[in-house]
C-alpha cells in the first residue's frame, strides 16, 4: 500500500542558455545526455576531487534545470556554482520548493499539479518524488512520519548530507559513484580524483555498507569491530517495528563482507556491498 512522507529537501534551480554547458563541465553526471523529464544523482566537486555536495539534477525544460539536495546543503550548491559562474549566461537561485514522496506507488494516478515528478529506484525501494512550490499528499494516500523513511533510505543504502558524505568525503567512499558519475563524458571539476581512483581499481580506505540487527539500535557513531579489531563506525541507525535495526556502517577497506561486528556490545551483520 502506497504511503507518503514529507522530506525536507533545499531544490535550486540553474536556467538560461548556458544552463546545460555549464553545469556539463561542473557536475560529474553527464548533463548532456538528458531527455526533458529525466533525472540523475550526480555530485559537485571541489576542485581537489572531494564532495561539495550528492544531489539529484532534474532537466526541466530547455535551458532550465534543477538540483534537490539534502536540507541545509542548498546554500553550498549556490554558492559552489556560483563560484565559477564567470562570463556565463545562466543564474543559479535557491527556490522556495518542497517535496512529498510517495512511496510503493502501484496504481497511483498523479493529479494535475505544478512542479515535477521524479521516479524513484533503489534496492527495495521505488518511490516518486513530487516537487513543486506547494505540494500536497495525494488523495487516498496516507502520509507516514519522517521516521517511515529513514527507515527505507537506511535499508535501501541511500547515503544523506552531513551523516555519510561531507566536504571531506572521496566519492568512491560514498557507494553511488556507480549511479552518479559519468566516466565517458568530458572533464569537469575535481574530476582527476574519481577518474585515478576508478583507474587503479584498489578502492577508497573505507566505504559505506549496509547492515542489520537485532536488538538496541546503535547510536550514531558507535564503534564497530569485527574479532576485536575497529573495522568502522555507524553513520545511520533506525529502528524498525519489530525489534530489528537497519544502519549503515563507514567500514575500512581491509573488512570483507558479509561479516558480522559488534557494535557497542550488540551483534550488526554487515552486508554484501
Amino acid at each position: 500500500m502506497a504511503t507518503a512522507v514529507r522530506r525536507d529537501r533545499d531544490v535550486v534551480q540553474v536556467a538560461g542558455p548556458d544552463s546545460r554547458t555549464y553545469l556539463q563541465g561542473q557536475l560529474s553526471q553527464d548533463v548532456t545526455a538528458l531527455n526533458i523529464g529525466e533525472s540523475a544523482d550526480t555530485f559537485v566537486l571541489q576542485p581537489n576531487g572531494k564532495v561539495d555536495a550528492w544531489m539529484r539534477i532534474i532537466f526541466v525544460a530547455d535551458d532550465i534545470y534543477l538540483l534537490d539536495v539534502d536540507a541545509g546543503w542548498g546554500t553550498v550548491v549556490v554558492a559552489r556554482l556560483n563560484r565559477f559562474l564567470l562570463r556565463t549566461d545562466c543564474a543559479v537561485e535557491l527556490m522556495a520548493w518542497e517535496l512529498v514522496t510517495v512511496m510503493d506507488p502501484v496504481g497511483m494516478v498523479e493529479p494535475e499539479r505544478e512542479g515535477v515528478v521524479v521516479p524513484v529506484s533503489w534496492p527495495g525501494l521505488a518511490a516518486l518524488d513530487l516537487l513543486g512550490p506547494k505540494v500536497a499528499v495525494p488523495d487516498g494516500i496516507d502520509e507516514v512520519p519522517h521516521s517511515v523513511w529513514e527507515q527505507r533510505r537506511i535499508a535501501a543504502g541511500i547515503p544523506v548530507m552531513g551523516a555519510e558524505i561531507d566536504d571531506s568525503t572521496i566519492p568512491g567512499a560514498t557507494g553511488v559513484v556507480n549511479r552518479s558519475v559519468s566516466f565517458t563524458k568530458g572533464c569537469y571539476t575535481g574530476q582527476e580524483l574519481v577518474a585515478r581512483i576508478d583507474s587503479r581499481g584498489a578502492g577508497t580506505p573505507t566505504r559505506i555498507v549496509r547492515a542489520v540487527g537485532r536488538g538496541s539500535t546503535p547510536a550514531v557513531d558507535t564503534e564497530c569491530t569485527v574479532d576485536g579489531v575497529t573495522a568502522g563506525r555507524v553513520t545511520s541507525a533506525a529502528s524498525l517495528p519489530t525489534e530489528d535495526f537497519v544502519a549503515l556502517v563507514e567500514l575500512k577497506r581491509a573488512i570483507t563482507v558479509p561479516t558480522t561486528a559488534d557494535a557497542g556490545g550488540v551483534p550488526i551483520s554487515l552486508l554484501a556491498d
